[in-house]
Order: structure tokens, then sequence, then C-alpha cells
């Protein structure tokens, strides 16, 4: 019993698994927020065009 946990506790690849779901998940995060303010800019300047249009007879 004493060597099963010894082997568990040098083993990495679940140490591995949990490194690369958080890399996922940093990823993940960093694309939403770079969609979501690339988004907000877009509207902006299509609202911006708008109005240009808007005002050029």
């Amino acid at each position: 019993m004493l060597t099963y946990v010894k082997n568990f506790l040098r083993e990495e690849e679940g140490a591995t698994m949990i490194e690369y779901g958080l890399m996922v998940a940093l990823i993940a995060v960093v694309l939403i927020t770079v969609v979501g303010l690339i988004g907000t800019n877009m509207n902006a300047k299509f609202s911006e065009v708008n109005d240009e249009l808007k005002t050029t007879p």
C-alpha cells in the first residue's frame, strides 16, 4: 500500500492534465474578453458611420 501511495505522488500525468486545463481556461477567458472589446468597438464605429450617412445629403 505504501508503494502505491509513493507511486501515486510521483506520477505527473494528473498534474500535466490540470496544467493544460488551466491554460485552456485562461485562453478562453482572454478570447472572450478580446472578442467582447472588439464587438463593442465595432458597434461604436458602425454607429459613427451610420450617423455620418444620415447627415450626408
